[in-house]
């Protein structure tokens, strides 16, 4: 690690630097002269200034006490809230960091900061501060402009950091969600070939055999039967008894046994397939039991085709309706039963994980909501995904929507071990978690009240052993018609 360098300076020349600096240099040239009395030059060679472990290094100590103001060099800050490390901000030449006049700024935050390219900077000490803001409006009103600035980009990188982290979890789910169907519809298109090539060929040796037109009629109206549905839900043990009967009478009649698996499925009885083999005999009642068997087959399968791929649109609707995808980020009449139901959809792999039961009552004449779509969805997801979280296995989550006035509340009560009371005030900190290291960065519930109050809303908890409760509050969308 590098050494910090005091460099002795000579007034005349600080201030030409000040008076060059991209973010101080308008100030009158009494206030700079007033920076350069009371500021030391340091200079920091590449070095980590900040360790993971939280050991400062003595620039970083004196950052924490000092108006930094960046003549040359680069600094680099990067923070971990869970989805590893990334570079959150930088400074360079005419930039302004460290504390700031009117700062709450207590410690070195969750982050390392990194000298990526040698520093030259002039430090004002806090102890300095207040005659800084007598003497000096001018450089005092700019700083509380640029600290302003920093908290907004914290916020919002702090906000993106826990909207990568949930939409991480929600594509891991997703991924899950829609590889089983895309699976069966893969499994099933090649079945589907296997069943028609059967089918044909069968098909082909009806259409040569020089059957009657009566005995056509009779395969084609068991095949209609057939088709008409599939049996009444069977065990194992009926289902397997059925397959058995059926493959006797095949091999009985001198047929294949193999399409009986598959005419279990069916409605064919015991007295079609004896009315069939009244018409054809032989090779031909072989070749009508096996076209008609593939026939069902095909069917059966392009059901499950047609029903996986409705489960896929299912899930990708949800996610656009759930992201807003191309829609602008203004108030708007918003179904709170939609935004419900989405989030739900995108939370149930986790949700079935846990085999818990989600009751949902919202009336369908519920008022819309006037909030930011994906806002709500996001809020939603926190609160919900928090439930299922502290909610015991195979328990019980409820949710519901009511109009109070001209607000919509939405309630989300699990019945997990509740929130103590001594932790129930810090809940909404940022940062602060009571999950395990790593399943946590603290942020969810603290993001989630931001974004309703941008929505000139609120948050609120009640909870008690065995009983949790949050509620969002947001406005109605007024004069307008329900949505749903």
């Amino acid at each position: 690690m590098a050494d910090l360098k005091r460099v002795p300076s000579i007034a005349a020349e600080v201030v030409d630097l000040l008076k060059a600096h991209r973010t101080l240099g308008g100030a009158p040239n009494e206030e700079l002269e007033w920076l350069a009395a009371h500021g030391e030059l340091h200079h920091i060679d590449k070095a980590t200034l900040l360790t993971p472990r939280g050991e400062a290094h003595p620039f970083a100590l004196a950052g924490l006490e000092s108006l930094i103001i960046h003549f040359s060099g680069r600094m680099v800050l990067y923070a971990d809230h869970g989805a590893g490390p990334h570079k959150v901000m930088e400074w360079t030449d005419g930039d302004v960091n460290g504390y700031l006049p009117y700062s709450r700024m207590s410690g070195p935050g969750r982050g390392e900061m990194v000298v990526t390219d040698p520093i030259d900077a002039l430090l004002v000490h806090r102890v300095h501060f207040p005659e800084m803001i007598r003497e000096c409006p001018w450089v005092t009103t700019t700083l509380v402009h640029v600290m302003l600035d920093r908290a907004r980009h914290f916020r919002a990188s702090e906000l993106q950091d826990e909207k990568m982290k949930s939409l991480g979890k929600l594509a891991a789910g997703l991924a899950h969600e829609l590889n089983n169907p895309a699976s069966a519809s893969a499994r099933s298109a090649h079945l589907i070939s296997e069943a028609l090539n059967q089918a044909n060929a069968a098909a082909r040796s009806l259409r040569t055999a020089g059957l009657s037109d009566a005995q056509f009629e009779v395969i084609d109206r068991v095949r209609d039967l057939c088709g008409e549905g599939t049996c009444a839900p069977q065990t194992g043990l009926a289902h397997a008894d059925r397959e058995d009967a059926l493959a006797e009478w095949l091999g009985a009649h001198g047929a294949d046994t193999t399409p009986a698996a598959a005419l279990a499925d069916t409605r064919i009885t015991i007295e079609m397939l004896d009315e069939l083999a009244a018409a054809v005999t032989g090779p031909n009642l072989d070749s009508a039991i096996v076209w008609l068997a593939n026939d069902w087959a095909a069917r059966a399968l392009l059901s499950d085709i047609e029903r996986a791929t409705t489960h896929i649109a299912t899930l990708v609707g949800a996610v656009k309706r759930f992201t807003y995808m191309d829609r602008a980020l203004t108030s708007e009449a918003v179904t709170v039963a939609e935004s419900v139901d989405d989030t739900i959809v995108l939370l149930q792999p986790k949700i079935r994980e846990k085999a818990i039961r989600v009751d949902i009552q919202i009336a369908t004449d519920l008022p819309p909501a006037r909030v930011i779509g994906s806002d709500l969805n996001q809020l939603l997801i926190y609160v919900i995904d928090n439930a299922i979280d502290a909610a015991p296995e195979g328990s019980r989550i409820a949710i519901s929507a009511e109009q109070a006035h001209d607000r919509i509340v939405v309630r989300v009560v699990d019945h997990g071990a509740g929130i103590p009371p001594d932790v129930r005030a810090r809940i909404f900190d940022p940062f602060f978690t009571t999950k395990p290291v790593g399943r946590g960065t603290g942020l969810g519930l603290s993001v989630a009240r931001h974004l309703v109050r941008r929505n000139d809303g609120d948050i609120e908890v009640d909870s008690t052993p065995e009983r949790t409760e949050f509620r969002v509050i947001v406005r109605m969308y007024a004069n307008e018609a329900p949505l749903r």
